[in-house]
């Protein structure tokens, strides 16, 4: 017999917030580190793909930053002037992120092709080598921890950072092919390992654009999350039914609002309390989330206009 999976259950609000800023004191910290590693071993080889993975790191930094400010803002309570919060600000920070990497994108477009019509020798590789290694192993700690966090937040802010790291291991495992190739006999293999590079940094941006303009644009959630919310509401034995139901994201905040269906014959008293009882059971799944219900009696929704694309939700 088969059994339904095991739901994990919900995280605290404050262990969301703590754990989304120890992500990104953690990026900015390996970010740091690296650069310093690849401005010394480029330095010293002058490889061209050493330099795409040097401004990739400090654009991961930037970004980085970008993103601590950001979590910041976006972790602060509602106030007088943003009563649903500042969870927009994670997709604001997303955007500057892509601005970013398309800059750097392009510059390495630029130098890659420079120097496939002039290949410069390299005077160095093995120092290279040692320290993509150790860019390999600092990043997949990385992420791992990353990982962690997106799975306990999903962060908007967080996904967009491990999306340059996991760029960055591709990007660290073509530098070593890039300069063991290029020793072998010609240089221009490192430039055109640097365009590579740079045509998966774009790819790499567009998705973040993407995460970020469905946030900013209020996107539904997952089909399977409505599911789960339609399931919940429903559950309870006094409703009859829902409809109606819309649902957004804003950084960690999560806003649901729907009708539920009950008997005609209910006093508001007692209708309220059956809204605070579902209320409360969704809550449960979704700590901390903003949560509006409109109660229908049941004999008033048939006579109720459906706008066209709800009439698959029902």
């Amino acid at each position: 017999m088969n059994q339904s999976p095991v739901e994990s259950p919900p995280t605290p609000p404050e262990e969301v917030a703590r754990l989304m800023r120890l992500a990104t004191y953690a990026s900015i910290a390996v970010a740091t580190i690296l650069i310093i590693a690849k401005a010394g071993a480029w330095g010293m080889s002058g490889s061209v793909s050493l330099l795409a993975t040097l401004i990739d790191s400090t654009l991961d930094a930037l970004a980085s930053l970008i993103n601590l400010l950001a979590v910041r803002h976006a972790l602060s309570p509602a106030d007088k002037e943003h009563r649903f919060g500042h969870g927009k600000a994670e997709a604001l920070a997303g955007l500057g992120q892509a601005v970013f990497i398309v800059g750097s994108a392009v510059f390495l477009m630029l130098e890659g092709a420079r120097r496939i019509v002039d290949p410069v020798p390299l005077e160095s590789y093995g120092l290279g080598m040692m320290v993509m290694l150790f860019s390999i192993a600092a990043t997949l700690l990385l992420l791992a921890f990353q990982r962690h966090v997106i799975r306990k937040t999903n962060s908007t802010a967080i996904k967009a950072d491990a999306l340059h790291y996991r760029t960055d291991l591709l990007v660290n495992a073509s530098v070593i092919v890039a300069l063991w190739l290029s020793v072998q006999g010609w240089a221009g293999f490192d430039a055109l390992f640097a365009l590579g590079i740079a045509v998966y940094i774009l790819y790499s941006a567009w998705e973040i654009v993407n995460q970020a303009f469905d946030h900013l644009m209020d996107r539904e959630l997952p089909n399977a999350e409505r599911d789960r919310i339609q399931r919940i509401a429903t559950a309870h034995k006094e409703v009859h039914g829902m409809h109606d139901l819309r649902s957004r994201r804003s950084g960690t905040a999560t806003f649901i609002q729907l009708h539920l269906e009950l008997d005609d014959d209910l006093t508001l008293l007692q209708a309220h309390k059956i809204s605070d009882e579902v209320e409360s059971n969704l809550q449960a799944s979704y700590p901390g989330a903003e949560i509006i219900i409109h109660i229908d009696p049941i004999s008033a929704v048939a006579d109720e206009p459906v706008p066209d694309f709800l009439l698959n939700d029902q």
